[in-house]
């Protein structure tokens, strides 16, 4: 019994260091193809570095067009979104901790690098993470807002690999990450806080979750 465990305990490894090789490769075509689109660079790099910045404005745009509108559910899936975005990050934290993956540029050789290099884990990518949650959330709450942050989500996720801070497996897991917490809270969390925002509607706290219009059906 011992020893067919240890074989599958090998097996399990190889899968593990197929998936990495290949993590590695895609991971070195993209950063060949960084070095032949220098025109991009500029791009790429404040992306890299602010486009994170976007995603905290989507949640704003929505939180304050669900208002507008006295849409109570948007309101209150927009509140989620943004928690479920801290919750999701705190996980790839002790998900990256447990995995300790040392980023591209430390373990590999020749990677053409255009952000600051940082010390800490390679996987998940918190930017991806964070974009992942924002993009799942929003197209709960406001499909055309949601339908924006993907597309920017799916731009982050490229970008982190284009500048070579993450290989594709990190952006891609954390992009799940961040999806799996938002949409978890879909039949949960949600209802739940629908009903406290439609309590606070009926409050003199009525101005921060709606503009005064009748909330729709």
């Amino acid at each position: 019994m011992l020893h067919s465990v240890g074989h599958g305990n090998l097996g399990d490894n190889d899968s593990l260091h197929s998936s990495w090789l290949m993590d590695t490769s895609l991971f070195r075509s993209i950063n060949r193809f960084a070095d032949r689109t220098v025109w991009a660079h500029g791009f790429f790099k404040a992306y890299a570095g602010y486009g994170i910045v976007l995603f905290a404005g989507l949640l704003i745009v929505s939180y304050l067009d669900g208002r507008r509108h006295g849409d109570l559910r948007a309101v209150a899936a927009t509140v989620w979104t943004g928690a479920a975005t801290l919750i999701a990050l705190g996980i790839g934290q002790v998900i990256g901790g447990a995995v300790d993956r040392a980023r591209p540029y430390t373990a590999l050789s020749g990677v053409h690098v255009l952000v600051d290099r940082t010390s800490d884990f390679s996987f998940p990518s918190d930017h991806a993470t964070a974009a992942g949650a924002v993009a799942a959330g929003l197209l709960i709450a406001n499909r055309r807002w949601g339908i924006v942050a993907t597309v920017l989500a799916i731009l982050m996720a490229f970008t982190r690999v284009y500048v070579g801070a993450h290989y594709p497996g990190d952006v891609v897991a954390g992009l799940a990450l961040g999806a799996l917490v938002a949409l978890a809270g879909q039949l949960v969390v949600i209802p739940q806080l629908t009903r406290f925002v439609d309590w606070l509607s009926r409050t003199t706290l009525k101005p921060l979750v709606t503009s005064g219009r009748p909330p729709q059906p």
